[in-house]
């Protein structure tokens, strides 16, 4: 199985019950290229159905310029919990919205630069 993200193919490189790992492109021994997606179930309590949680991480060995080290990871994750019960549309609407600010010249900023407020 097969993961495309941008145009790129990610093949499986392994996988356990709650988590699966995918190499890229340009993976090899001394350069990462992987996205790893996880996932914790909810667990209800007395007083909360419980949130699901999942992430989503991307570790690439960047070529560095300027730097002590010719080269470093870049990694680049993202996470959600949602609550059990949540409507499809909710869910679809903060997705949407996080994936248009992640889109977003800001956002572009804010990784760059640090940049915090706008």
């Amino acid at each position: 199985m097969s993961l495309s993200v941008n145009a790129k193919t990610y093949a499986l490189d392994s996988s356990t019950a709650n988590a699966v790992s995918y190499a890229g492109p340009i993976h090899t021994l001394s350069a990462k290229d992987l996205v790893k997606l996880s996932r914790v179930a909810a667990k209800p309590t007395a007083v909360l159905s419980g949130v699901s949680r999942t992430e989503a991480k991307m570790t690439r060995t960047l070529t560095l310029t300027g730097a002590l080290t010719p080269a470093h990871d870049a990694i680049g994750t993202f996470s959600m919990s949602v609550p059990v019960g949540a409507a499809a549309a909710d869910i679809d609407s903060i997705l949407n919205d996080m994936g248009a600010y992640v889109a977003s010249a800001a956002f572009k900023t804010h990784v760059k630069s640090q940049q915090i407020n706008f």
